[in-house]
Order: C-alpha cells, then sequence, then structure tokens
C-alpha cells in the first residue's frame, strides 16, 4: 500500500520564514522543514495499480502558474488537541487547482473528499492541555506575512509513517503552465 497526498511545497526562503516563526515552546510539536508544505488533497492508501492511475490523472492537469502569500496564523481545533496553520493568500487560485487535483483523483478511482477544503500549511500540532500557549502563539504570529512566491508545480508525495514521524517521498512532480 501507498499512503498519498498532493501538495504545494514553498521555496525554501518561504520555509525559512515559516520555521523562523516557530518558537521553542515545548507545548507544541512543531513540524520540520522537510514537512513544510500546502495539502491540495489527502488520498491515503492505495494499491500500486491505483497509484499509477492517480499519477497519471494528476500528471494531465493543465493550471496556470499562480503566486501565493503567507498570511497569519489560525488553528484547528479537535477534541484532544488540534493544529496551527499559517494561512495564504489569495485563496481562490488554490481553490480552483485543489478542484481541478480532486477531479483527477476521483476520475482516477478514488473516493470523494467530503471536507471542505481550507488553504494552510501545518507549522504545529497540540493536545488539548495546551490551548492556551496555542492561543498566545497565534496572537504573537497573528501578523505573519511573506513576499508573494510563484507556484509552479505541485507534487505527489508518499508518506511514510514511523515513531519518529513522517517522512514524505515526492513520487512525481507536476509543472503548472505560464501565468499570465
Amino acid at each position: 500500500m501507498h499512503r498519498l497526498f498532493v501538495a504545494i511545497r514553498p521555496p525554501e526562503d518561504i520555509r525559512d520564514l515559516l520555521i523562523d516563526a516557530m518558537d521553542d515552546s515545548p507545548a507544541l510539536r512543531w513540524v520540520g522543514d522537510e514537512q513544510l508544505h500546502l495539502t491540495l488533497r489527502f488520498i491515503g492508501e492505495v494499491e500500486r495499480p491505483l497509484a499509477n492511475d492517480i499519477a497519471a490523472a494528476l500528471a494531465r492537469i493543465r493550471f496556470a502558474a499562480f503566486e501565493l502569500a503567507v498570511r497569519g496564523v489560525g488553528r484547528f481545533e479537535q477534541r484532544n488537541g488540534g493544529a496551527l496553520w499559517a494561512g495564504v493568500e489569495p485563496r481562490a487560485p488554490v481553490a480552483e487547482l485543489a478542484a481541478k487535483i480532486e477531479r483527477a483523483c476521483v476520475v482516477a478511482g478514488v473516493e470523494p473528499e467530503r471536507r471542505a477544503f481550507h488553504p494552510h500549511i501545518t507549522l504545529a500540532r497540540w493536545n488539548r492541555r495546551n490551548a492556551d500557549a496555542v492561543i498566545a502563539l497565534e496572537r504573537r504570529r497573528a501578523d505573519l506575512l511573506s513576499q508573494p512566491f510563484l507556484v509552479d508545480e505541485f507534487v505527489l508525495f508518499e508518506s511514510h509513517l514511523s515513531r519518529h514521524g513522517p517522512h514524505y517521498e515526492e513520487v512525481a512532480r507536476i509543472p503548472l503552465g505560464r501565468a499570465g
């Protein structure tokens, strides 16, 4: 089985900005540089034939390159904790690309995604007892802002889980067309 997802990998200078926004708070489990990405579609575990069909369907996507910028932070809360994330803008081109990727995945044979798409880059995870630390960090980083960066490709990744955390392996890079 192959555990797949599709994402945008920000350039190094943007990842550096995100890492600089992280602090040494022990209340949060920070992601590492290699894990910083904007998920366009989590696919999950699939057999090799379906993985090949997904890669082929993604390679047929045509979409113009576009610019994004990191802007602000927010959080997703769940019963036992949540995730701290950096937002991006403008959201429209990312949402349109994610919709094309969703259609390609469904055509390839993947079950449709039921959750609403919310473009973000996860920075840290936390558990319920550390909620106050997350709220404080969210206030301190509310003005997080990057220069615009060009999104000229997206990547199909395979995620390998271990006790040391996930490791992501690039399966395919799909280029986007020229903007404008």
